[in-house]
């Protein structure tokens, strides 16, 4: 009986020990820390050997195959020693994958990807297929593959997780954009972060396709650098495309296998340059899977985006208040201050991850009036932005900084919670601090 030990008891490790145990797997799950009392009783439910508070070395080394969640690094010292002694490391993604016959759509990039599969994958829902989502967000692939029901899954894919691939190919891959994050991951390399993302298209052939963004310097750059085999379908808002997804007279047109598709930019339900792209993503995987132009025109319509991405909260005294906790880069919070229309209060910071603010300047010069710094350190925001808005406040807490925010703000002016940063420092998560934000504008 081979043996897999699972690093990590969150979603996907969780999800791992209940499908390898289904494919007759001995599963041993370690957890460096103290495991949730939910996953826990769903690993003693299926009567699955775990720890948590510490790894076993030696019960860890004698795995035949390990799982490592996408959270832990390469460089922590049980990982290290599983690669001397030529152990094999995956990903869940690439555990799973190996036990399904389903259609996978893999959608990756630095920004775009969340509201891109999952609006991928209510096309796809809403055209009839019997889909899936998983990866990144919602529940584990693993255990959605044990429960074996799916016949195509989209899967928002981190570069985490792309690294721990060596088989998994998607018939679909997208690439939304590049901008630099996690570069702590990465030996602050960028181009090392760039061929994570692109491991998605690595075993692709030529039946397979990849869809990605032709406005994207960086993307272009590496795709001359290192030939792709899928077949190549481009989108952009900036230049004319023969076969792929391109804007003319403020439509977005769709030209895939001889099917042409138009829809007015006017009637997205989701607003801003960054997601005519998305939607432009999402469509061309719905034709290429023969969804109907109307349901995909519907769909485009009626789809209001993701919680924590743009999410508009409430409107107090003519004033909108934003909830873009999921901006934890600054090419996300870019996305969002060039979608902003008034005079806007940003709320930003959080855990720096080696970011550069300057791209940023003339976007805050334009439309910022005031900035509220919400982290413990706050020195670089306050270095970049400080001669270019009148107000600067720092707070070190989520009530504080609406409170704060509440007082300077005037009618038609909008309250935007963008941090550019992670969200650790103050927060448990991004979703955390995107509640928080939530609860205090309520509370207002």
């Amino acid at each position: 009986m081979k043996r897999l030990v699972v690093l990590g008891a969150g979603e996907s490790g969780v999800g791992t020990a209940i499908l390898a145990k289904k494919e007759g797997y001995e599963v041993f799950v370690s957890d460096f820390g103290i495991i949730k009392e939910a996953y826990k009783q769903v690993l003693i439910h299926h009567e699955i050997e775990w720890e948590e508070n510490g790894h076993s070395h030696e019960e860890i080394l004698s795995a035949d195959l390990v799982m490592k969640s996408p959270g832990i690094p390469d460089r922590v010292k049980v990982v290290r020693a599983l690669n001397d002694a030529g152990v094999d490391v995956v990903s869940e993604i690439e555990f799973a994958a190996r036990f399904t016959d389903a259609q996978i759509i893999g959608i990756t990039g630095s920004n775009g990807k969340t509201t891109t599969a999952t609006l991928t994958h209510r096309l796809l829902e809403n055209g009839g297929l019997n889909v899936a989502l998983a990866g990144n967000v919602g529940h584990s692939f693993a255990k959605q593959v044990a429960e074996g029901s799916s016949d195509y899954y989209v899967l928002e894919l981190s570069s985490f997780q792309l690294d721990g691939i060596r088989e998994f190919v998607p018939q679909i891959a997208v690439l939304t954009n590049l901008s630099e994050d996690h570069l702590d991951r990465y030996d602050d390399d960028y181009d090392k972060y760039i061929a994570s993302k692109f491991r998605i298209s690595m075993n692709q052939q030529s039946e397979q396709y990849f869809i990605y963004d032709l406005d994207d310097v960086m993307i272009g750059k590496w795709m001359n650098a290192h030939p792709i085999q899928a077949q190549k379908l481009p989108f952009s808002i900036t230049k004319s495309v023969a076969e792929g997804a391109c804007l003319k007279n403020n439509e977005i047109t769709i030209n895939l296998k001889n099917k042409q598709f138009t829809m007015p930019i006017a009637s997205l339900g989701l607003e801003g340059k960054h997601n005519i792209k998305n939607a432009m993503a999402a469509s061309m995987v719905a034709t290429l899977l023969g969804i109907r132009k109307e349901t995909i025109r519907q769909s485009l319509e009626d789809f209001q985006g993701v919680e924590h991405r743009l999410e508009k909260v409430l409107k107090i005294n003519k004033v909108k208040y934003i909830n873009d906790s999921k901006a934890t880069n600054v090419n996300a919070t870019f996305y969002a201050l060039d979608s902003m229309e008034s005079p806007t209060i940003w709320i930003v910071g959080g855990v720096d991850k080696g970011n550069d603010y300057e791209p940023l300047l003339p976007l805050v010069n334009e439309k910022v009036k005031a900035i509220i710094c919400l982290g413990v350190a706050n020195e670089k925001i306050i270095n970049t932005f400080g001669n270019v808005v009148e107000m600067m406040i720092e707070t070190h807490s989520m009530k504080d900084a609406v409170q704060v925010a509440y007082r300077l703000a005037n009618k038609g002016d909008s309250v935007l919670l963008s941090p550019a940063c992670a969200s650790f420092d103050l927060f448990e998560n991004y979703e955390d601090r995107g509640r928080q934000f939530k609860d205090a504008v309520r509370n207002l």
